[in-house]
């Protein structure tokens, strides 16, 4: 996704689509350490289910192209991630832009005291299959919403047990 065509494919997917989920969680432990296991990629493998994830290109930060490959059987979802922007310890944006999804995302993480930390994960997916896909989406969110929040739960956990970042 390098040159003009690259540039402008991410351009078109970085904008919201129709599809939002949003998952929130609050992690006993200080910001930095909570924005440090959000950021170390190929660990969401240990708290997002069926998906291994991995940087393809980059090192993780800015500019960067994140793989979440997630298979249920014989179903196999590959998601591709470029990283636009990190602001550490606060905020991280993706755009999700393989052939599938496509869509802005952010994970924030919002320090409450000195050691409890907010995160919310914000998703704007473009649906996939026009007025189909648009029609499915209300029966879908539940469970995507349902899926994210458990994810972010185990997140949680992992971290204030010290086994994350």
């Amino acid at each position: 996704m390098t040159g003009p065509e690259g540039a402008d494919d991410l351009r078109e997917a970085a904008h919201p689509g129709a599809g939002e989920v949003t998952a929130t969680v609050i992690v006993n432990a200080p910001a930095g350490r909570v924005f440090a296991a959000l950021t170390a990629w190929e660990r969401q493998s240990e708290w997002i289910p069926f998906t291994t994830v991995r940087v393809i290109e980059g090192d993780g930060g800015e500019g960067s192209l994140v793989e979440a490959v997630t298979t249920a059987g014989p179903a196999v979802l590959r998601d591709e991630m470029r990283v636009v922007q990190v602001d550490p310890p606060y905020e991280v944006r993706v755009v999700h832009c393989g052939r599938l999804l496509r869509g802005p995302g952010v994970l924030r993480c919002t320090q409450l005291e000195r050691d409890r930390t907010q995160v919310v994960w914000h998703e704007w997916f473009h649906l996939p299959g026009g007025t189909a896909g648009r029609v499915a989406w209300p029966v879908l969110w539940p469970g995507s919403k349902f899926g994210l929040t458990q994810a972010l739960k185990k997140f949680a956990r992992l971290v204030e047990q010290g086994r994350l970042p």
